[in-house]
């Protein structure tokens, strides 16, 4: 086995990334790729729209324009090679527009784009086939805007092995950007699985940039300079360990905690993270601080992959508005929401005059009562806020005529009304997920470089199927001590991260030490914490829970979660980033003989 570090630096966590990423990783690391993640599941939407305006369009223009622009020659004179899923729903004219800019700039890097994930004209097909929705059941929509299937790997290593220097991907699940050079690299087949959940893994943690250094860290307060955060780097080897670390020189910490937060971020069972090329079990990956901001990362373990794609189709779903406006004084809360009442029985008896029926659906949210708190908000009669009031609605003519009267209170309702943010709201269309399964023989993957266009081989079928995983067990820890006790926020015990997984979020919770982990096992119990979060839980929803033992933690994954999901939900916090911070208020009645009392915990009665 070769003693060789593949160096792969993570440039894009989303399309609106900061633009210091690239330019920080090339100039003040020593990297051997350059990996770029831009896409999600509202980004296609835009993207098509994009497409239907100008087929010249559909991709990250910013990753030609600015990003490579800027690059280009320094990147082919270093010898870095480049991965980005930046082709969108459109890799040809991504590709296209990088070798007018590479010419340009004098260079000739070869360019290689994977295709085959684009399904959009099959949607009549699929839907005569009666494609239902995988978790909803509904069936298939009408007026779809795109249709891509998640690639995984196995085309990014048929590119990189052709020769490739920059490779375009369509949609691609965000790992694949990274575990694709692994396998190129270090020779790795499609049967290697725990080598490709360990790469995966690399590629979770790169995907969302500074996430990886600090960035959305519990212990904010602790990561310094984030105006020059350094961009996660991880250093490779050939048995799928890996240390992540940052450029020299700039802000951001890399610690087990932070790397952990970012482990458990977006993902539901940790022992069946599912990938195109393979069926991930982090469960007992270990993490060791091994320097100043550099953290080694082992243990992942892999299954066979299932024979099918994950598919996610957009399609509008009606139109939306969202209203916002300060108000200030005595009671701001209650006039907040008095005016929202107002607005909404205005216009839903212009509607009834006009036939038009009522709203889908309405959310307000008073900012600064910690409306997003539910019942456990701690504010009471904050004098300023802002009301945000959003709606839905079939018919665009109703939304209209929300729109024309959300800007009335001005003159007719609360004392303290100003700051209408952005002037009266504009409709604008819903976009909702759509996901379901196809097997993977009929989704073809092809590369192309140059004109030579060439089939991916892709082993189609189902080797997860009949694998038996047995449950991890939860490590051995001192019993928790007995005698007094303090109440503390569960963010004295742990450290927290959430995002969301379409309709549903997770929140993972890693115990600051492991002696915490018995007590957070007994008082985080999935009915406690779908009572303490049912704020924000639907009346049908669940929450299940995991145990991850390698890192001391435990992932919760709340079911119906995000009002809809993060395209379709009117609510402020679309994605459930906030979801964790929330529960780290959880109180728990720890040992006194923990200390925990010092920093500010109340004795427990």
């Amino acid at each position: 086995m070769t003693d060789r570090i593949v160096r792969i630096g993570g440039a894009s966590g989303f399309w609106g990334d900061s633009a210091i990423s690239a330019p920080q990783l090339l100039y003040r690391d020593d990297i051997d790729y350059l990996v770029f993640d831009y896409l999600a599941e509202v980004t296609m939407s835009i993207m098509a729209r994009m497409r239907d305006r100008d087929p010249q369009t559909g991709y990250a223009v910013d990753f030609v324009s600015v990003v490579m622009r800027r690059l280009i020659r320094d990147i082919v004179d270093k010898g870095v090679k480049v991965v980005s899923n930046a082709g969108g729903v459109n890799p040809r004219a991504c590709a296209a527009a990088l070798a007018a800019l590479a010419e340009e700039a004098g260079v000739a890097p070869k360019i290689a784009i994977v295709l085959g994930d684009d399904l959009i004209d099959r949607a009549d097909a699929l839907r005569q086939a009666g494609t239902r929705e995988m978790f909803s059941g509904e069936p298939f929509p009408d007026d779809v805007k795109s249709i891509n299937a998640y690639f995984g790997a196995l085309p990014i290593k048929q590119a990189l092995d052709d020769g490739a220097d920059i490779v375009i991907t369509g949609r691609c699940v965000d790992s694949a950007v990274t575990l694709g050079p692994l396998m190129h690299e270090f020779g790795w087949g499609a049967a290697d699985y725990d080598r490709l959940a360990a790469g995966s893994l690399a590629g979770h943690i790169l995907e969302c940039g500074a996430q990886a250094t600090g960035g959305l860290f519990t212990d904010w307060d602790t990561v310094p300079d984030w105006d020059d955060i350094g961009y996660p780097v991880a250093e490779c080897a050939a048995d799928g360990s890996f240390v992540v670390a940052k450029p020299p020189g700039t802000g951001g910490i890399v610690t087990v905690p932070v790397v952990a937060e970012q482990m458990l971020y977006e993902i539901g069972d940790p022992q069946r993270y599912t990938l195109p090329d393979v069926v991930c079990d982090f469960t007992g990956v270990r993490m060791e601080q091994v320097g100043e901001n550099r953290v080694r990362v082992s243990g992942a373990r892999g299954y066979p992959p299932t024979g099918t794609y994950k598919v996610s189709a957009t399609h509008q779903d009606g139109y939306r508005s969202t209203m916002a406006l300060t108000i200030g004084g005595i009671d701001a809360d209650a006039k907040a929401r008095k005016t929202a009442d107002a607005i909404l029985k205005r216009t839903r008896r212009m509607f009834a005059e006009m036939n038009l029926g009522d709203y889908k659906d309405t959310c307000v949210e008073v900012v600064g009562a910690e409306a997003m708190y539910g019942d456990n908000a701690r504010i009471r009669r904050p004098r300023e806020v802002v009301m945000r009031l959003s709606v839905s609605h079939q018919d665009k003519r109703a939304i209209g005529m929300f729109a024309r009267e959300a800007t009335s209170p001005g003159t007719s309702m609360s004392p303290g009304t100003t700051g209408f943010f952005g002037g009266r709201p504009k409709p604008s269309p819903i976009v909702r997920l759509f996901s379901f399964l196809v097997p993977k023989a009929d989704v073809p993957a092809t590369v192309l470089s140059g004109d030579v266009e060439t089939a991916v081989d892709i082993p189609p079928e189902d080797g997860f199927a009949g694998v038996e995983i047995v449950p991890p067990v939860p490590n051995d820890a001192p019993a928790v001590p007995t005698g007094p006790t303090v109440t503390v926020p569960l963010v004295r015990l742990a450290h927290g991260r959430s995002g969301d997984k379409g309709n549903s979020s997770n929140i993972g919770i890693i115990a600051r030490k492991p002696e915490y982990l018995p007590l957070l096992r007994a008082v985080l119990t999935p009915e406690a914490v779908a009572g303490y979060m049912a704020h924000v839980l639907e009346p049908t929803s669940r929450v299940e829970r995991f145990e991850v033992p390698g890192i001391d933690a435990l992932n919760f994954l709340l079911h119906g979660a995000l009002g809809g999901g993060g395209m379709a939900t009117l609510r402020n916090d679309s994605l459930g980033k906030a979801y964790a911070q929330m529960l780290l208020d959880f109180p728990v009645d720890a040992p006194a003989a923990w200390g925990l009392a010092a920093e500010g915990g109340q004795a427990a009665a």
